[in-house]
């Protein structure tokens, strides 16, 4: 199994629980890893990896919370499934304040459960393809000129070629010049093309 493939990261310090939510989860054909704590987790763990967190709350050393914590502090946005005991309910409806994609008292519903870790897959998929976009968008505005950034940054603002070159003390043909670089650094098809990009 690559790093890559998404996968379901299941941690709980009861090795039944672990046990069964690994075969339920293989039952479906996902890819399943499971670690009896959130530290031993994190140590395998890389920011790229994709798929979703499944976790229990009450976990000795780091719990469940804390390991959600600890992911938005490092801009992680892998989806994190909670599950809880009873008597637990309020720290989980904490979580899903915090971001968390569901949470479960146990005993839970098996299918339901399912049906949430799929979703999670799904949800996992698009925020990894949202990331790759940011960052290959960032990677075309650093090939900017300093000049190229005024230049765009006045063209998503509506501003005609005559007004950025008045703005700009410059001429309207280099403004036209510095446009389509723009463009084609940025790989614009069209002006509504680069504002969306811009937007991401």
């Amino acid at each position: 199994m690559t790093m890559s493939e998404p996968t379901v990261y299941v941690i709980d310090d009861d090795e039944s629980v672990r046990d069964a939510l690994n075969w339920l989860i293989t039952s479906v054909d996902l890819p399943v890893r499971t670690f009896e704590s959130a530290h031993t987790f994190l140590e395998s763990y890389q920011p790229d990896n994709l798929g979703c967190i499944v976790v229990d709350v009450r976990m000795p050393g780091m719990s469940g919370i804390e390991l959600q914590k600890k992911l938005a502090r490092l801009s992680d946005r892998i989806p994190i499934i909670i599950i809880t005991g009873h008597g637990h309910v309020d720290m989980a409806v904490n979580a899903m304040k915090a971001g968390a994609f569901d949470f479960f008292e146990k005993p839970f519903d098996e299918q339901l459960l399912l049906d949430s870790v799929q979703n999670a897959m799904v949800k996992g998929a698009q925020v990894a393809r949202d990331n790759a976009r940011k960052v290959e968008i960032r990677q075309r505005l650093e090939l900017l000129t300093p000049r190229e950034r005024e230049v765009l940054d006045l063209i998503v603002t509506g501003e005609p070629n005559k007004k950025i070159a008045h703005r700009l003390g410059v001429g309207e043909k280099t403004v036209e010049s510095h446009r389509a670089k723009v463009m084609e650094k940025m790989q614009a098809k069209s002006l509504a093309d680069l504002i969306k990009i811009t937007l991401i």
